[in-house]
């Protein structure tokens, strides 16, 4: 049995903007799990557990400098999951270049410094799991939203090359990309862009942030080691896939 396997508990995982949402959800099933569990974020209420790094993912100095720290205190980083990210919805024609760049910066340049500072110790250990919180938008696409669907739509280059740059040494690196979830912003929506999205979805609802953590778990876990370069949609069919 070795120092991996999910039976030794007690991995040192980061998720990336773990104070609301989803990222609170992964956070807290991996605690669950009995994990050591850091976060990068920068603001908030934390769930019990998680220890909580002060960083602005736009800021390659304070993203090293974080990672730095959680390695002191925890040990070396063996999960990345990539949460952290921003939205500024605007038309193609109305949205400014400030709007493009500003989201561009935090969803894929962020997880990019991420991914490179977490790295390190994953090839000395020669194992790793990275996990990339994509989008539905990424790959079926919302009008409105022309940065941020750019921006998770490149986590998924971005995660089969580094599967085919790492998967070598044990590290696998995967995108989950869900559909529309439950939360407080989705709970705001009008009822007729509530039911209109409702259409969409095979399933009939939106998922629970937890249906999400349960296969972020599930990819960061040893029964995945042979997945990587993969996207798992979490949309209740509303993609078919794509």
């Amino acid at each position: 049995m070795t120092e991996n396997q999910d039976s030794a508990a007690g991995r040192v995982v980061v998720v990336t903007g773990a104070a609301r949402g989803i990222g609170r959800s992964i956070a807290e099933q991996f605690v669950a799990g009995g994990d050591r569990v850091a976060t990068l974020y920068r603001g908030g209420e934390l769930p019990e557990g998680v220890h909580g790094y002060k960083a602005d993912i736009t800021d390659t100095d304070a993203v090293n400098d974080a990672f730095t720290q959680i390695e002191q205190d925890l040990g070396p980083v063996e999960v990345l999951v990539a949460n952290a990210g921003v939205t500024k919805d605007q038309l193609l024609m109305r949205m400014s270049d400030e709007e493009f760049e500003q989201v561009v910066d935090v969803n894929l340049t962020g997880t990019f410094r991420c991914v490179r500072r977490a790295a390190k110790s994953m090839i000395r250990k020669r194992y790793g799991r990275i996990v990339l919180i994509g989008s539905l938008v990424g790959l079926y696409g919302v009008p409105g939203q022309v940065n941020y669907g750019a921006s998770k739509a490149g986590l998924v280059g971005m995660a089969r090359s580094i599967s085919r740059e790492l998967g070598g040494r044990g590290i696998t690196a995967n995108v989950v990309a869900p559909g529309f979830i439950e939360t407080d912003m989705t709970a705001e929506l009008p009822p007729k862009t509530r039911d209109f999205y409702l259409d969409g979805i095979p399933a009939g609802r939106f998922a629970r942030p937890e249906e999400v953590a349960g296969v972020v778990a599930f990819v960061a876990s040893d029964a995945a080691a042979y997945i990587t370069g993969a996207v798992i949609p979490v949309d209740g069919g509303m993609g078919m896939g794509h």
